[in-house]
């Protein structure tokens, strides 16, 4: 057993995309619209090197003021392999402005990051 993908939603599925792209070179699939859900959209995100799959969904519903924490998923976090790694991705968010947090060593003696997509969503980097 495995997991097949995991989704978020997202008010900008394009910025969300290019965010993919930008930070992690994934490949994005191209825009599906439900003809069952109007306005709903998705693009699945495909990671290099191992199959893993992210759905981006968005719809016309979706509340501009939604609060951070809710019920459900609250991030997803990656492994990049090494601390340098991390290092590196992290400088670049923080030149770019999407730097949440770290990197640091957590309290339960994690080495982490936390960058945030463009709705704000949270992705933690770890080695």
């Amino acid at each position: 057993m495995r997991i097949a993908h995991t989704a978020l939603w997202t008010r900008d599925i394009d910025a969300a995309a290019a965010f993919w792209i930008k930070y992690f070179d994934a490949t994005v699939g191209e825009p599906y619209h439900s003809q069952r859900r109007p306005g709903f959209t998705s693009r699945f995100v495909s990671l290099p090197a191992g199959g893993d799959q992210i759905e981006l969904m968005t719809g016309p519903w979706l509340s501009a003021d939604a609060c951070d924490e809710r019920i459900g998923w609250d991030h997803i976090a990656l492994a990049l392999g090494t601390k340098a790694a991390v290092d590196v991705l992290a400088e670049r968010c923080r030149a770019d402005g999407c730097l949440k947090s770290g990197p640091r060593i957590t309290g339960d003696g994690f080495y982490e990051a936390v960058v945030t997509m463009p709705d704000g969503t949270p992705v933690e980097i770890t080695p």
